[in-house]
């Protein structure tokens, strides 16, 4: 296995404990506009996606019409409540700080979006001018769709066979895979659920680790061999 040549991390749910904040705003617009979920459902079914890709699987799903105000509603909602209550996930400063190969980030969320939660929470000197918004590459495709991944390898200039990513959702992981990169996948944010490893492993995910004191250690032994070995 060669060396690896990028990690790329998730923001929301990875960095930051963010999915269960937003999933919480965004339940109660859905059950206010006649969908029924509560937020833990929301998390465990749709975490990864932004708000108008979720309101376009539960219209298919519903056949409930939704106003598209409700997106620009969410969005500045989510906004609000993360400002107030979004925080680190335990241990990740020091696990990112641990990373010596170079990392990014790429995420579905809007670049202002992960910067304010990221300066909030004091890591954005850790990934300052290497964030990458699928809303905001070429395609403007979003996971789980492969093109931000990809967009993101192309900027850092890194082989994505010898790219890492560390992802919690399920459309996160098949995003990482499509672009023919390694997943480690992450339980350790509060959205998490009963079932969590077990899907991230089936979406392709290598293995997972639930601390980040695991990330150094898992890192080194993945380098040592190749899934294909």
């Amino acid at each position: 296995m060669t060396k690896p040549e990028l990690v790329i991390f998730d923001c929301d749910g990875v960095l930051v404990d963010s999915e269960i904040v937003a999933a919480r705003v965004e339940a109660d617009l859905l059950t206010a506009a006649g969908y029924e979920i509560s937020a833990e459902e929301l998390a465990e079914t749709y975490a990864g996606l932004t708000f108008k890709d979720i309101l376009m699987a539960v219209e298919e799903k519903a056949s409930i019409p939704f106003q598209i105000s409700m997106i620009d509603q969410a969005e500045e909602l989510v906004d609000q409540r993360l400002r107030r209550d979004v925080r680190a996930i335990d241990g990740v400063r020091e696990a990112v700080a641990a990373v010596t190969m170079p990392r990014c980030i790429c995420s579905n969320s809007r670049t202002e979006r992960i910067e304010f939660m990221l300066e909030k929470t004091g890591l954005l000197p850790l990934f300052a001018g290497r964030i990458f918004s699928a809303l905001e590459t070429p395609t403007g495709k979003t996971k789980p769709a492969p093109d931000v991944f990809l967009y993101a390898a192309d900027k850092m200039g890194a082989d994505p066979a010898a790219t890492f990513v560390i992802e919690d959702s399920v459309h996160g992981v098949a995003g990482a895979r499509a672009a023919g990169m390694r997943v480690i996948g992450f339980t350790g944010a509060s959205h998490s659920y009963p079932g969590h490893a077990d899907a991230l492993t089936e979406a392709g995910a290598e293995t997972v680790i639930r601390r980040w004191a695991e990330l150094k250690g898992v890192l080194a032994a993945l380098s040592e061999w190749s899934e294909h070995a």
